[in-house]
């Protein structure tokens, strides 16, 4: 199975995160994109560690629940294997190439890039289109990840009720997504735009321009901190923890003692991820944050960057110019569009 291979069939994007299995299945009629099927199902503690699936079980039993609350009846899914797992890396090819003598050559030069035995590893490429400045060339974008990765979620996918068709790279899966919020930004040409996505024990920046990734980097900090905050202060177990997390019923000292100290080190996480940016780049300002993952709703966030930081900031929702389908609440998934970001780029590509 490829990392980056298109698709006919109608997909649901299933992203597998540290907390959650969260599901989209998009419809499209003309320009327009409907949002038919959506679920988001927690995860035991501890079933995905750092992105890796440890308990392949519970999070089968969490891939089918979601199918079932989502209402879907789609049997094909596309998922993604994170960055720290895939080596991507774009490469200069002869532009005259037929498909089978660009795959043999992609091979080839993939050696030299891979720290791993090639048979160990999945491996796509995908043609992003000549080179600057030499139409004789042409600029290939190399993806590789460990077998083991690909297949542990392919696994769950299956043991869960779906067959896994495509299996991108987060970090593509949020570029594709990016498409949808771009156009509300206001952005000068060639602006550079920091999408933050804030995840349960990951923060992840990607610097964007034009629609591209230029840079990438991950912090070890995410919603878990805050988690474990309302655990050890209120006495609750992991389940309820997120669960007040989400809809309330904490005490109201909460706001002040628990929730703006952990927006205060969130933020500086996010001034701390561009200052590495900025220390090796020729760039030493970004032009608009999007924030994005769970943590992206908590209210006031935004509002904390803009002060802090001094950047235009806004809260990522991919899933804003959409229709909704049936089955779809419009209040939770307006909560719930920030964490959607790698599900929506995966479903999107049912219309590659």
């Amino acid at each position: 199975m490829g990392l980056l291979k298109k698709s006919q069939v109608p997909l649901v994007g299933v992203d597998i995160s540290s907390t959650a299995v969260k599901l989209v299945q998009l419809s499209r009629a003309g320009e327009r994109y409907r949002v038919e099927h959506y679920a988001i199902e927690p995860l035991p503690a501890n079933a995905v560690v750092e992105k890796n699936i440890v308990e392949i079980d519970a999070v089968a039993g969490a891939v089918r629940r979601a199918l079932t609350r989502s209402g879907s009846k789609a049997k094909h899914a596309a998922a993604a294997v994170a960055g720290s797992a895939v080596i991507t890396k774009i490469i200069p090819m002869p532009a005259d190439l037929d498909d089978e003598e660009m795959e043999s050559q992609v091979e080839l030069e993939a050696s030299n890039y891979i720290p791993y035995p090639i048979e160990e590893v999945n491996l796509d490429y995908e043609v992003l289109g000549a080179m600057p400045g030499n139409g004789e060339m042409v600029q290939v974008l190399l993806a590789a990840s460990r077998s083991e990765n690909v297949e542990l979620r392919a696994s769950a996918l299956e043991l869960g009720g779906l067959a896994a068709k495509v299996m991108d790279v987060e970090a593509l899966a949020i570029e594709n997504a990016f498409a949808l919020v771009s156009h509300s930004l206001n952005l000068p040409h060639g602006g550079l735009v920091a999408l933050v996505d804030v995840g349960a024990s990951t923060t992840t920046l990607n610097i964007l321009r034009n629609g591209r990734s230029l840079y990438s980097r991950e912090q070890a900090f995410g919603g878990k901190q805050l988690t474990d905050e309302v655990m050890r202060r209120y006495g609750l177990s992991y389940e309820d923890a997120v669960l007040a997390k989400r809809q309330g019923g904490l005490p109201e000292s909460y706001a002040i003692e628990v929730l703006e100290p952990f927006k205060e080190t969130l933020v500086q996480q996010v001034g701390r991820l561009l200052q590495f940016f900025y220390a090796g780049s020729e760039f030493n300002r970004v032009d608009q944050i999007v924030l994005a993952g769970g943590c992206a709703s908590i209210p006031g966030l935004a509002e904390m960057a803009v002060e802090q930081l001094g950047v235009p900031t806004v809260v990522a929702n991919p899933l804003a110019q959409m229709t909704l389908g049936g089955r779809v609440q419009a209040h939770m998934l307006q909560q719930d569009a920030p964490a959607l970001m790698i599900a929506v780029g995966l479903a999107l590509r049912s219309f590659d």
